[in-house]
Order: C-alpha cells, then sequence, then structure tokens
C-alpha cells in the first residue's frame, strides 16, 4: 500500500490511502493529548471531554487563523494572525505532555490542508515536530509571565526546526553568498519572530491577560 504517490512535474502527493493514514493518526494525536491531560483526575468522568474539546478548539482556532496571513514570504512561511499562540496555549493550560501532542496533531492537519512533500523525511520535520514544538510552552505553565515565556519557547523550537528543514531541504534557495545555514537561520526567524514580536506585545495587554489566565481556570476546573 503505497501513501505517496509522484505527479508527472516529479512532485510527492498524498494517495487516498496516505490521507486516511493522515487523519487517523491526527485524531490519534487529540484523543492521546486530552487522554494525559486528564491523567491526575480520573474520577472525574467529564474532565476527559472538556479537554479534548479544548484542545479541538484550539486547533481550530489556531488553523483559522494560519489563513489569515499578514503577509507570505515567497519561498515558505507567512506571518498570520497569532495562530502559534492558540497551540502554545494549550501546553499552558495542560502543560507540556498534552501541548506536544496537541501541537503534533496540528501539524498534521496543517499537513492535510496544506501539504507540501519533497520527502516523508521532509514532512515529519516540517509538520508535526515543528508543531509539535510550540507545545514546548508547557513547561512554563507554573511560572510567572508563564504563557509569554512559555510562547517564546515554543516558537523558538518551532524556529529550530524550520531551520533543520531549510538547511537540508531547500539550501538551493540560499541568498547568494549566503551559508545554507545562516540563510535558514534568518529567513525562517523573519516569518516567526514577526509574527512573536507582535503576539506578545497582545500577550502584555492587562485586559488579554487576564482574560486567558480565566481560561486556564476554567479550562482545568
Amino acid at each position: 500500500m503505497s501513501f505517496f504517490v509522484s505527479n508527472v512535474e516529479g512532485e510527492l502527493l498524498l494517495t487516498t490511502a496516505g490521507k486516511a493514514a493522515t487523519a487517523i493518526l491526527l485524531a490519534l494525536l487529540v484523543i492521546a493529548a486530552a487522554a494525559i491531560a486528564t491523567r491526575k483526575d480520573r474520577a472525574k468522568r467529564s474532565m476527559g471531554t472538556k479537554q479534548l474539546v479544548f484542545c479541538a478548539v484550539a486547533m481550530a482556532l489556531a488553523m483559522v487563523t494560519s489563513m489569515l496571513k499578514v503577509y507570505s514570504f515567497p519561498f515558505g512561511g507567512s506571518v498570520t494572525l497569532c495562530s502559534m499562540l492558540f497551540i502554545c496555549l494549550i501546553g499552558y493550560i495542560y502543560g507540556p505532555a498534552t501541548g506536544l501532542l496537541t501541537g503534533a496533531a496540528y501539524g498534521v492537519l496543517q499537513f492535510l490542508i496544506e501539504p507540501y512533500i519533497l520527502a516523508p523525511a521532509q514532512v515529519l520535520v516540517d509538520y508535526p515536530l515543528a508543531f509539535a514544538a510550540l507545545g514546548l510552552s508547557g513547561f512554563f505553565c507554573n511560572a510567572k509571565h508563564g504563557l509569554v515565556k512559555g510562547y517564546l519557547l515554543g516558537i523558538t523550537g518551532r524556529w529550530v526546526f524550520a531551520v533543520i528543514s531549510g538547511w537540508i531541504f531547500f539550501g538551493e534557495y540560499a541568498w547568494e553568498g549566503w551559508n545554507v545555514v545562516l540563510y535558514s537561520m534568518a529567513y525562517n526567524a523573519c516569518y516567526i519572530y514577526a509574527e512573536g514580536i507582535v503576539t506578545v506585545i497582545i500577550l502584555m495587554i492587562p485586559a488579554v491577560s487576564k482574560a486567558l489566565q480565566q481560561v486556564k481556570v476554567m479550562a482545568n476546573n
């Protein structure tokens, strides 16, 4: 059974089996994220449903805002309307394990909606691994100003995987005279940290910060 097929231009495309397998993987990741989030409170049966809903809503909001592009770069990557924040928020609410799984599931969803395939390894780095890194925000879930710190850690994790992908798979697009690694670092920083700066400014608004704190309380009660 083949999950990829080449078109006349030599590009890899998902087959029906590939799309089905990807959808199954997405569902399993979301369910696993909710299960991990409830591991400390199994007596409350409703908690699993609530956390599954929060993870799903965060993914939906991230997907919708990822389509609201402020600026798109010519060789991939774009500044969106704070789309990375919603995945980082799940890590901040439920911790790194749930955040990483939700991020990976979101990466799979991004792949289903907008697949770009050069090789299976490139798909792994650009989608589930890169977006799972946003869940690193969970390591600051109990820290002062934890969402801002976690968000910065999460987008930096995504940047690291984007740099690796750019270095290995997209080096031919490096600017003239630039080292491939330095090019990948600079190019991917342009769109990831441009969005990051705008998002952090928004998070520093007291009303926004207070509202997200209330969301965290509501999600855990």
